[in-house]
């Protein structure tokens, strides 16, 4: 068995791996030797104390400033025999308070005298208003006898990723065991690319990152490692890419005077010059006989939606069907209904007063009667419609398609990975595919997590839309300037426009959480403004239709009403009907409305960046300027109101989304959901090396094009065994 396959129980013993495979998930050598430090401490330079994080497991390295014993009565010693240790570290930026009870204090009592320097281990917590570790581990740092006070001060103390019931100073231990067999790691890169680029072999890169000597050490460590996992991933896509293009597709070619030309002979407006950009990629990739796979990523209102339904049509001249997925039945009810509008009378196929290019569309959701969907699905099967728009509806195995050509996935990040390849089963052959965002993404993470698609950007809104003015309302600090935010929802109103209010929760205690980064473990000063739950759409409506906006028309929209009811509702809406929508993120995708101005969205806090900047576009979609509000009680210092702070500054949805990736851990952003693959990023960085992402990119593309089977590296074979194991196979397999 290879060095690094080799079971840690059979190195380090049975209780060690155990705690190791049970907390960290490291099952063999190879695993802990890739488990890499996430920082390291000189012994002479100590941990910033004064930026400890509250509640959160840390490792410092500092020197104990002063110990004192108390004696005290209580009920386990009422005779005052209690022991309380109180040992006060400092670094020079900050101190901490040690605490140590009963039977614990006399070991720390003999050793942590003042002077001594050790690194400690515990969870941060606040009494009497000071940080304090209670009971920390810890291990005394001593020079070894021969080593001179500047070495012994000068040392890299590697910090490790740890939990509570490992230490890092005890999984520096287990790799001191398990660095020897470093030597045996076998290289993924190939040795031209390795040499080309100047960066260090795998085995003393592992050895500097663990056991480094000077910073240079780890810059060579971290340089090397980042294009290993830069590179192996990339492989993994740009062989994905490249299967994909040896699969057979029936090139969809519009006909020169049919449906698409009807189409756009009837538009009152002309196309932007993204569109027709965005347009012309799509049709190329349409005309081949390999299947297209593309990411359209554009702005909110940019016009998807109209660049997507010119896809469809000319499949449909081609002889084929296209199908639309939305991910709920509020937007695929939208979508319906816009593409009708749009086509007019191309969409009567069949029907009197049809067009003679005309075709059907249909709409195919869940909640739909018998009748209706009986006849959908007839429509589908025979070819007479040529179009379906629907939810995951569509995926079910009684759907049958007469030549399904194109498929379409709306909002890609909600879609799994299983759904987009259960759609592609239903053609005779692999359908084109394309999928559309609103979501801008990094480059970086579409090279990563959409790396196996070509990427079309929209990033012009079309001419007569308008801007949308944000502000932040700070309740807490100002409460009237909330009273001032109902004020503007009336003077819209007022005006002849409509106004939506968005809150975090639906109400009655039966709602999910709104947020999954709010409902963790950290507490932090900002938290006082959370004790509250976050504001519910029923409370929120009865409250302004009694109070602030009493005489308005006030309906209220969210997830748990019958689909007909919410269809009903977003009618009345859209036909002018009501004048406030009090909505949950329901309304976040797709929902049009060019007459809704304003937009109030309650606990902002409470949305990420990019869910926010998706909900303002919902406004300003008309000839009159939009208005976006952004209601909060966070205090003004706090990470929360600098990011509504972000959102407000600008309309740049790519920018936005930078600033979300650089707030959340990629892990987040990447979404393990997506795939096991991205969380196993250990030392890339998906933003800050955007330059490593695009090289090895190139460089994958090109060993894959020259060797797809990668016949000749069998160190590149075996790291794509690691990372893809079976889960993550199955999501390149259906990407």
């Amino acid at each position: 068995m290879p060095a690094l396959e080799e079971p840690l129980k059979k190195v380090l013993g049975p209780p060690t791996a155990k705690v190791m495979a049970e907390n960290l998930g490291l099952h063999t050598v190879g695993d802990l030797l890739h488990h890499y430090p996430r920082r390291y401490e000189e012994r002479g330079q100590l941990t910033h104390l004064a930026d400890l994080p509250l509640e959160e497991h840390v490792t410092v390295v500092a020197m104990v400033a002063d110990a004192r014993l108390h004696t005290f009565a209580s009920a386990k010693a009422p005779r005052g025999k209690g022991q309380r240790l109180e040992v006060t570290i400092t670094d020079g930026s900050g101190r901490l308070q040690l605490v140590f009870f009963g039977h614990g204090v006399h070991k720390p009592h003999k050793e942590l005298l003042p002077g001594t320097r050790a690194m400690f281990a515990g969870k941060v917590s606040v009494f009497n208003r000071r940080l304090q570790l209670a009971h920390p581990a810890y291990e005394l740092l001593r020079g070894d006898s021969d080593e001179t006070v500047e070495t012994w001060a000068g040392a890299l103390i590697p910090i490790y990723p740890a939990t509570a019931k490992l230490e890092s100073w005890k999984i520096g231990k287990a790799l001191q065991t398990v660095l020897p067999s470093a030597q045996d790691a076998v290289d993924p890169l190939p040795p031209t690319l390795r040499e080309g680029r100047g960066l260090v072999p795998l085995p003393e890169a592992l050895l500097k990152i663990h056991r480094p000597h000077t910073k240079a050490d780890i810059a060579d460590a971290r340089a090397r490692l980042k294009w290993d996992e830069a590179f192996v991933l990339q492989v993994a896509l740009a062989r994905r890419r490249h299967a994909d293009a040896q699969l057979p597709a029936v090139a969809r070619k519009p006909k020169p005077d049919g449906l698409l030309t009807a189409f756009d002979d009837r538009l009152p407006f002309t196309l932007t010059e993204g569109q027709q950009k965005v347009s012309k990629e799509i049709f190329d990739d349409l005309a081949t006989e390999h299947p297209m796979h593309r990411l359209l990523q554009g702005e909110v209102g940019s016009g998807k939606t109209m660049v997507a339904l010119r896809a469809m049509l000319a499949t449909v001249d081609a002889g084929g069907q296209a199908a639309m997925l939305a991910p709920t039945e509020v937007l695929a009810q939208q979508h319906h209904r816009s593409v009708v509008e749009m086509m007019g009378e191309l969409a009567e196929g069949g029907m009197l007063g049809g067009a003679e290019h005309s075709t059907k569309v249909v709409l195919l959701t869940g909640s739909m009667g018998a009748a209706a969907r009986r006849q959908a699905l007839l429509d589908l099967v025979t070819g007479e419609a040529g179009i379906v728009i629907g939810t995951h509806a569509l995926i079910e195995d009684k759907v049958q398609f007469h030549d399904l050509g194109l498929v379409v996935v709306d909002e890609q990040h909600r879609f799994g990975v299983e759904q987009r390849d259960a759609l592609r089963g239903k053609g005779k052959q692999p359908p084109h595919l394309l999928v559309m965002t609103a979501t801008p993404i990094p480059r970086t993470v579409a090279m990563t997590v959409f790396g196996d698609l070509e990427t079309s950007v929209l990033d012009q809104l079309p001419a007569g839309r308008s801007p949308i003015a944000s502000h932040v309302v700070p309740a807490a600090d100002k409460p009237h300037f909330l009273a001032r935010a109902w004020e503007r929802v009336r003077e819209e109103v007022g005006n002849g426009h409509q106004a939506y209010v968005v809150c975090p929760r639906i109400g009655d205690d039966i709602d999910e959480p709104a947020d999954p980064k709010k409902s963790g473990k950290k507490k932090s000063p900002e938290d006082e403004a959370e004790k509250r739950p976050p504001l519910a759409v029923l409370e929120v409506a009865d409250q302004l239709a009694k109070g602030p906006l009493q005489g308005l028309r006030v309906e209220v929209l969210h997830g748990r009403m019958h689909p007909d009811d919410k269809d009903a509702v977003m009618r009345r809406f859209a036909a002018g009907d009501a004048d406030v929508l009090v909505a949950t993120t329901v309304i976040e995708v797709g929902v049009n409305v060019p007459n809704a101005t304003a937009m109030v969205i309650m606990d902002a806090d409470r949305f990420g960046v990019s869910q926010l900047h998706q909900l303002r576009g919902r406004v300003g979609r008309g000839s009159a300027p939009g208005l976006c509000l952004l209601v909060t009680e966070m205090p003004e210092a706090s990470a929360a109101r600098q990011r509504l702070a972000a959102v407000a500054a600008t309309l740049d949805g790519f920018e936005l989304s930078r600033i979300d990736l650089e707030q959340r851990r990629e892990g987040d952003v990447l979404g393990q959901a997506q795939s096991g693959a991205r969380s196993s990023l250990r030392v890339l960085a998906v933003i800050e090396d955007e330059e490593v992402i695009a090289e090895a990119r190139e460089e994958a593309t090109t060993v894959v094009e020259a060797d797809p089977e990668l016949t000749g590296l069998s160190g590149l074979r075996t790291a794509l065994d690691a990372l893809l194991d079976e889960e993550r196979e199955q999501y390149l397999e259906k990407g």
